[in-house]
């Protein structure tokens, strides 16, 4: 830990290096990991609870009097009434962790008075660890970092997440790819929100949208973004969208076009575009022949389509 970092940053470093240390640990044989399932392809480990509590017995052995907002204890933890609440995702990238897949991270951020001040994305299986406080830059390993310089959205590579539980739109999702994609250099799904958007603060992306997503998935990237030079907010561009369930992120050019393309599909779009977006889409369905009657003898009751 370094002297010149703020002391709530510096401990909420000690509770991200003790969560990462027993992920880590348990990564040596995933395999034999307790894993049990919120819903379906929505995992939760043992790993994820461990982690957990070594994050929130450091914030509040340190700071008693603080709030606590956690994934999987939400917040029975912490002083209930306080201005500074701790927002934490011990485990994003869970699903990718039970199978293995490096691409996971702790996230852990400050809320005081509601605004996001102090932030850390700490990614254990490369040791790397993405740092911010209000005012004073974002940072990897001690490097000041900032978005990348990419004026061009035909230049960029950009990431997503697709959507994974019951009721999750996929049309509309494979609707705003399909507007994305083409115009991009590369579409990315890398399978953590968190790291998503520090990558967008390192430059290592330009730009990056998602839906369903929590408070916890989102906080600490929210400032590593902005306190590297970038934008972040919901997908008509408001700011405003930490509980929103939208993200939208990037550098600032990357970002204005992305809002023009993606803004349409918002929830908060105007009545308008919305319109606009059910005749394009009732436009572009194809009509549903009728079965045959030997299609009908041979096929059995439909199943739904697996989730994605």
């Amino acid at each position: 830990m370094s002297s010149n970092l703020h002391p709530m940053l510096n401990v909420a470093i000690k509770a991200a290096r003790a969560a990462g240390a027993i992920i880590n640990r348990a990564a040596l044989d995933v395999e034999a990991v307790r894993i049990s399932q919120k819903q379906i392809n929505d995992f939760v480990t043992e790993v994820d609870h461990a982690s957990e509590q070594a994050i929130i017995e450091t914030l509040l052995t340190a700071y008693p009097g603080h709030g606590i907002l956690a994934e999987e204890s939400g917040s029975q933890y912490g002083a209930k009434d306080s201005e500074f609440v701790w927002i934490i995702d011990p485990l994003d990238g869970t699903t990718n962790f039970i199978h293995g897949f490096p691409v996971y991270a702790v996230s852990i951020a400050l809320s005081v008075r509601g605004k996001i001040e102090q932030a850390v994305v700490y990614d254990p299986s490369r040791n790397d660890l993405f740092t911010a406080t209000k005012g004073r830059g974002a940072y990897l390993n001690e490097r000041r970092i900032r978005v990348s310089k990419r004026t061009q959205l035909k230049d960029s590579l950009v990431s997503t997440g697709f959507p994974f539980r019951p009721g999750d739109n996929f049309q509309n999702y494979m609707r705003m790819m399909a507007d994305v994609m083409p115009r991009t250099a590369g579409l990315r799904r890398p399978g953590a929100a968190a790291l998503d958007l520090a990558y967008i603060a390192a430059g290592y992306c330009d730009g990056f949208f998602e839906t369903g997503l929590s408070i916890w998935d989102v906080a600490a990237g929210s400032l590593l973004v902005t306190e590297a030079g970038g934008l972040i907010g919901n997908f008509t561009g408001e700011a405003d969208f930490l509980d929103q369930g939208e993200c939208l992120a990037g550098n600032p050019r990357i970002y204005g076009q992305l809002v023009s393309i993606l803004g349409k599909y918002s929830k908060f779009a105007s009545a308008g575009e919305k319109a606009g977006l059910r005749q394009a889409q009732a436009t572009d369905a194809p009509e549903q022949a009728p079965a045959t009657t030997t299609e009908a003898a041979v096929t059995p009751s439909a199943t739904p389509d697996a989730p994605f």
